[in-house]
Formats: structure tokens, sequence, C-alpha cells
């Protein structure tokens, strides 16, 4: 199949990646978290690496890092998010991806408002800023035994504001976006939603 895009967005932690790779392992996609090629730029700049220049000389080696999902890269990909320069050099990247023979599913902040507004299937996949950040919390303490529960919160509502009040593409759901809140959803049937939504645009 030829470029029948998925693009998934929502706030972190909200269940969008988890719910990226299911779909795409079901239906044979190729599938990219774009919140990486942002982590990616954020660990280049806690390394001394301007923003712009990090986004301009990504590799794709630059994904596989095990430190990108720490909170101090997750912090400083968020920042560099913000910066117009950053989100332009990525986006080629993006929309090239989205494009592939076979299909593919991409999930970030801005895929169908911005990098795919023309993707068969969009969805927006949210959960509450409590929920969030006990996901998070979750994730994180495997790895750093001095994270708190009540910093990861903090830190969910600062990168929502900041997400969803940047000047370049921020954080929204497209129009014709199907809402998905997974407050109260288990994962199997987030998933499920997912694919039917899929079936149905593929007419299955």
């Amino acid at each position: 199949m030829l470029g029948f895009t998925v693009a998934i967005d929502g706030p972190a932690a909200a269940g969008k990646g988890t719910v990226g790779r299911a779909v795409a392992a079901h239906f044979g996609f190729a599938h990219l978290d774009t919140g990486l090629l942002y982590r990616a730029v954020g660990a280049k700049v806690l390394n001394g690496v301007t923003a712009e220049e990090a986004a301009e000389t990504l590799k794709a080696r630059d994904l596989e890092s095990d430190q990108l999902r720490t909170s101090a890269v997750a912090e400083a990909a968020s920042r560099a998010a913000a910066i117009p320069a950053v989100r332009s050099a990525l986006v080629d990247f993006q929309r090239s991806f989205a494009m592939r023979a076979g299909g593919a599913v991409l999930d970030g902040r801005d895929i169908g408002t911005v990098i795919c507004p023309d993707a068969q299937v969009k969805l927006f996949i949210t959960a509450t800023p409590e929920v969030r950040a006990a996901r998070r919390f979750a994730e994180l303490s495997r790895v750093d035994p001095t994270v708190t529960l009540e910093g990861v919160l903090a830190d969910v509502q600062a990168r929502d504001a900041r997400d969803s009040s940047r000047a370049e593409a921020p954080l929204r759901p497209a129009e014709d976006a199907e809402l998905m809140d997974t407050s109260t959803m288990d994962i199997e049937a987030a998933v499920a939603r997912a694919i039917a939504l899929v079936n149905a645009r593929r007419g299955e």
C-alpha cells in the first residue's frame, strides 16, 4: 500500500507511542516515534551542541541511545521542539517517512496538523495529567530511583503548557482527528479502537 498514513498526536504519556507501535505491527506498517527525533536533539543539546545544529546533523544512530528516555532529555527535547528552526530541520525527514510504500504510522505532537495534514487516519490520544504522570513515573522510576511522582506531574504539566502555547506547531487536535481519552482505558482497548478506525478508513 503506497502512502497510507496514520497520524497519532497527543501529550506525553497518553499512550500514543504504545498504540502507534501496536497499530504498525498489526498492519505491517512502518512506525516512527517522532518524539525520539526531538529527544535525540535534546540529548545533543545537553552535550553542548546548539539545538539548531543538533537537528541539522541528526543521524539514525542518534535515535538508538539508551539515554533518550531520561527526564533530563525529555525536558531538553520539549524546549528544543519550541524552536522553529529545529522543527523545520526535521519536517522533511518525517514527511518522507510518512509517504513510504507499505504504509506508515507516525506519532508525535503535530503529525495530523502539520507533518501529515492529509493522513488517511488521524488520532488524538490523551489522558488526564495525573494519569499520565503516574504512567511516566512508573517508567522513569525503573531507571532513576530519585524520581518522584510529584516532580513528574509538575514536569508533565509544564510540558503540556509549553507544547500547547508554542508559536510553531502547537499541540492541538486536528479538526478531523478522532479523540481517544485513555484515562480509564487499558492498552488492549485503546489498540483495538485504533485498529478499528484504520480498518474503517481502509474499507475493511
